[in-house]
């Protein structure tokens, strides 16, 4: 049985470990899809993890906007979304036996998944590349991606 206590309790270098694996992982579903979703001829969204090398290898600059906060914002605000499976892991950690020393951890396993060498790595990739600082909003978001994109 699968203890999500342990889950949020993990070390920063077991997080990072897990989220590389499993990204490696998905990006090989993500492809297969991508491929059999790209016969309709829709336009296609796709948020992903996938590593900018792999990127590179299937798609082009045009098809591909990467989105990159500093890492005191990825950190800090990384629970204040109402996205349910992050969520779900505030309550788990809320609601452990030590949820302060388990959010610290926690909060330095976010804070080695998006360390400077991995921020510098999409921000480097040659990509296009939007940062989201405090003052971003979802609609200045949204107006550079549509722009990037030629969907304006």
């Amino acid at each position: 049985m699968f203890y999500w206590r342990e889950f949020v309790s993990r070390s920063p270098e077991e997080y990072v470990a897990w989220l590389d694996g499993t990204s490696r992982e998905a990006a090989q579903l993500e492809i297969i899809q991508l491929l059999r979703l790209s016969q309709s001829g829709k336009k296609i969204f796709v948020d992903t993890n996938t590593a900018p090398e792999r990127l590179k290898q299937i798609s082009s600059w045009d098809h591909v906007a990467i989105l990159l906060s500093p890492q005191s914002l990825s950190v800090e605000r990384f629970f204040d979304r109402p996205d349910a499976e992050k969520q779900f892991l505030y309550r788990q950690i809320m609601e452990g036996p030590e949820p302060e020393k388990t959010m610290e951890n926690f909060r330095a396993c976010i804070a080695l998944a998006n360390s400077i060498e991995r921020y510098e790595a999409f921000a480097g990739s040659g990509f296009f590349t939007h940062l989201r600082t405090e003052e971003s909003t979802i609609e200045g978001t949204l107006a550079a991606l549509e722009a990037h994109f030629g969907l304006c």
